[in-house]
């Protein structure tokens, strides 16, 4: 559970040798009082609560699971701990190695992160797991979170209650990869596993991080593929020359003194599945690649009726610019509604190490996520009263409020107000009159969203900024509002609904919200993005409960365009709770690529013709909340 849980194996060595091998440093600017302290923290100067024991003790050793496979592990004990003593145990089974083997004299001076000793000197033992086919583990990976794993979870387990410092309770816990094995470790419904905590995680493989609206995510398969199979040759200084100086890569295990288990084991990853390549050949939700790849295949949502059969607690954690990962922590609150489960968004990106601020620069969250999902497993596993057990089941973060709020549900209730397209690149909150309104727009397929945005750092260890995005925008077709004549708060869905018609049979299309503010400077607040391919929405039961509309992607319900015919796109953007204050104008943008994220189609179109007329007003839906 490091406070940075980044994707990509090497980039977790980056992080660890640029950022002091401690994972929470940033990029970030020094934190300003408060921000996003949590609001049960009243002093944010006041350290975190001490545990009931100091330091800790570390073991590793091969566990030998049902078909032969040997699996490395590491166990994290408090220090000084007596033969009566019971503890519950927290669970971490990772696909980006366990821990690093840090050559002497850099061992001297640095030992396991804050992060791990604070849980373990709470009062928990911690488990970390390199998964098969990582790390120092044999075997090998077929597909990302495959059977073989997620068995070997329950076997872990097994062997934990077995331990005489177990007292028999296991909470599962971690970000990104780590968070999603979490959720899976539930699926064999063990009786032991009490809790989980997946943050950072996806929900839908499809939806929330290969394909979002349908459209391919090339960078970050790209950048995944890549990563991994750095980390499965254990080779970081193909990575960075001087990783060798600092780290054989992965840690062995006790007894394996001169790395020649881990070297066979290390072998045996030859095999592990090319994701990149594989997804490369994929269009649709139900298709299959050569390599035997179908993303619902190892998708959480599609064994979710497992998770509610558990019936366990489930503390989704996200933050408005993870990646598509915010809308995928609703979708898995609102679906799997087992008792006790959470909610939280915060301001910020993947991991939650820093707090993105728009106008301003990002900063070092103040947040104590380590401490939140220690009060969940506190009262959950222990027992403890903590606040959590009285407080509503969602926490959300209205950014430039500043303001942490609660609510009972999510979405909270808001206004539905529509913002129309109008002439002259206006965005207007009545509706048009015009009978034939429309604007055309030459797809620039350079348009993107740079090197800092919300996906980065899905994989790399970066900070998330999106700097003015004026510039940017001249790219793009853009409407903007008036100067607003008070505040308005926007919690929720926002809803993009476009007529549309491009001079090709597929076009992909993205649709930015934006704050401008007096001086002109525009700052990013959202976004979503549609395949018109995928634009058939459908009657169907969906899989899973969302406040946005429901298409299935399936092959069946592929709709190409007919080449300069107005279609209606209707489509989400991600979440967000955001202030726009008095004076400040709403802008959209609309885009036809983003071309430093997103796969270009074969052909794609070199004009929209966007409609805002009466007959079809395209517009934006903001859910507005009422102060």
């Amino acid at each position: 559970m490091r406070r940075r849980l980044t994707t990509g194996g090497w980039f977790l060595l980056a992080a660890m040798v640029v950022f002091g091998f401690g994972g929470g440093a940033t990029w970030a600017a020094r934190p300003e009082a408060r921000l996003d302290t949590a609001w049960w923290r009243a002093d944010e100067n006041t350290p975190p609560e001490s545990g009931p024991y100091h330091g800790l003790t570390l073991t590793s050793q091969y566990l030998t699971m049902r078909d032969g496979v040997k699996i490395a592990v590491d166990v994290y004990l408090p220090a000084g701990l007596r033969p009566a003593d019971k503890l519950p145990t927290i669970l971490d089974q990772t696909r980006y190695w366990r821990r690093l083997d840090i050559h002497w004299p850099a061992s001297l001076f640095f030992g396991p992160l804050d992060e791990i000793r604070r849980i373990v000197e709470a009062g928990y033992a911690l488990v970390r797991v390199d998964v098969r086919g990582s790390g120092a583990s044999f075997g090998q990976i077929p597909y990302p979170w495959n059977d073989g794993e997620v068995r070997d979870g329950a076997q872990v387990v097994d062997w934990i209650v077995a331990q005489p410092w177990s007292d028999g309770q296991v909470g599962a816990a971690g970000g990104s990869y780590e968070g999603t094995t979490a959720e899976f470790l539930s699926f064999n419904r063990h009786p032991a596993v009490k809790a989980i905590a997946p943050m950072f995680a996806l929900f839908d493989v499809y939806t929330d991080i290969a394909f979002p609206g349908g459209i391919q995510l090339s960078w970050f398969t790209r950048e995944w593929e890549r990563g991994n199979r750095i980390m499965d040759r254990n080779r970081p200084q193909e990575a960075f020359w001087f990783a060798r100086l600092l780290t054989s890569g992965v840690a062995p295990v006790d007894g394996d003194r001169y790395g020649e288990e881990r070297a066979r084991a290390v072998a045996g990853h030859r095999g592990n599945v090319q994701i990149h390549q594989e997804t490369l050949t994929l269009n649709y939700r139900d298709d299959v690649s050569p390599g035997g790849i179908c993303t619902d295949r190892f998708s959480p949502h599609t064994y979710s009726d497992r998770l509610r059969a558990a019936g366990i607690p489930v503390y989704n954690i996200s933050g408005w610019f993870d990646g598509a990962y915010p809308h995928a922590a609703v979708k898995r609150f609102l679906t799997v509604e087992n008792p006790g489960s959470r909610l939280l968004l915060g301001p910020w990106d993947h991991g939650g190490a820093d707090q993105i601020r728009p106008f301003d620069k990002t900063v070092r969250s103040r947040f104590d996520l380590i401490g939140e999902v220690r009060r969940f497993f506190d009262f959950h596993l222990k027992g403890k009263q903590t606040g959590i057990e009285v407080e509503p089941p969602v926490h959300y973060y209205t950014m430039v409020a500043d303001r942490w709020r609660s609510a009972d549900h999510w979405p909270p209730p808001a206004r539905e107000t529509p913002l129309y397209l109008a002439a002259d690149h206006r965005l207007s909150f009545a509706a048009t009159k015009d009978e034939a309104g429309r604007d055309d727009y030459h797809v620039d397929p350079r348009a993107g969203t740079g090197s800092l945005s919300r996906y980065n750092a899905l994989a790399v260890e970066t900070r998330v900024a999106y700097p003015d995005r004026k510039h940017r925008d001249r790219r793009l077709l853009y409407y903007q509002s008036a100067p607003l004549p008070g505040d308005l708060e926007v919690t929720g869905h926002p809803l993009a609904r476009l007529f549309l018609a491009a001079d090709a049979p597929d076009a992909q299309v993205f649709v930015y919200l934006e704050d401008v503010n007096e001086t002109g400077e525009v700052s990013y607040v959202t976004e979503g993005m549609l395949r018109a391919l995928h634009r058939q929405l459908s009657d169907a039961p969906p899989p899973y409960r969302s406040p946005a509309p429901y298409r299935t992607f399936l092959r069946r319900d592929g709709r190409p365009l007919q080449p300069g015919e107005t279609a209606e796109l209707v489509f989400d953007l991600q979440p967000v709770s955001y202030l726009f204050r008095q004076g400040h104008a709403i802008r959209v943008a609309i885009a036809g690529a983003d071309a430093d994220h997103f796969r270009e189609l074969s052909s794609p179109p070199t004009k929209f013709t966007v409609q805002r007329n009466a007959a079809q007003p395209s517009r934006i839906v903001l859910p507005v909340v009422e102060p």
